[in-house]
């Protein structure tokens, strides 16, 4: 019997990526974001292209209502944010929280029933490498990635004991996503003149990485913990994101 996967966050990077990976492995998938561009995606009869806003109730409870069963949730959605912490207005703090950590728990919230049910399927949050390691300039944005590693963990327990399998995946640093333009505020107006200095060597070595993730790292990530038969929870993405989990 075909398998339901559903993508949050799919218009681009790394939920695109994972959205044509399980396409082409047979799988149905229900790919959301924001405003729905069918046209993002070769036409399959294994693909619904839905809408989705993680930071409304009522646009969550309308997507599971017309999603149907799902076997397999995939919490990718999530906003960039990074400057110094003392620049950064509070209403980007918690907008960042509101999509990065409420919306993957609202998400979370609202499948866990269906599963509980079934006493099967798997929730899979896609975290970050800001929580391997430490990144100056990345204060708020890794809180809200590392509350999602916590909540994990524990969360692990009590779906485990229903069948239902939770899974972290940490990609690394991919330049070749919309992290940036995915920003509230530009990068640029949250580095105010006495943090230019500090930031000036962190920027020439972004430009510059030693090792980086691409899309494809994240979705056969993606992949192999949804196939996860050792109760493994956490899946580092890319080779810096590997590094990091392995210098730990």
């Amino acid at each position: 019997m075909t398998k339901t996967i559903l993508i949050t966050g799919t218009s681009s990077g790394y939920g695109k990526a994972t959205a044509e990976h399980f396409l082409s492995h047979g799988w149905n998938v229900v790919a959301t974001m924001r405003r729905p561009d069918p046209s993002l995606f070769a036409e399959s009869d294994h693909l619904r292209v839905l809408p989705l806003d993680v930071t409304s109730p009522d646009s969550i409870a309308s997507l599971f209502e017309a999603a149907g069963p799902i076997d397999v949730l995939v919490n990718n959605a999530g906003l960039g944010g990074v400057g110094a912490f003392e620049a950064m207005p509070m209403s980007l703090i918690r907008q960042l929280f509101e999509t990065n950590t409420i919306g993957v728990m609202a998400m979370c919230k609202a499948v866990i029933p269906q599963m509980r049910e079934r006493r099967s399927g798997a929730i899979v949050n896609v975290t970050s490498s800001v929580a391997l390691g430490e990144f100056p300039l990345a204060a708020a944005y890794t809180a809200t990635k590392q509350a999602i590693e916590g909540f994990s963990a524990s969360l692990a327990h009590e779906l485990g004991y229903f069948g239902i399998r939770m899974k972290l995946v940490e990609p690394g640093y991919a330049p070749t996503t919309r992290f940036g333009a995915n920003a509230i505020v530009p990068f640029s107006e949250l580095l105010p003149g006495d943090y230019a200095d500090f930031a000036k060597p962190i920027l020439v070595a972004f430009a510059k990485p030693a090792m980086t993730t691409k899309e494809s790292d994240v979705a056969e990530a993606i992949w192999q913990a949804v196939h996860d038969t050792v109760n493994r929870l956490r899946f580092p993405a890319g080779a810096d994101a590997v590094a990091l989990a392995q210098a730990h």
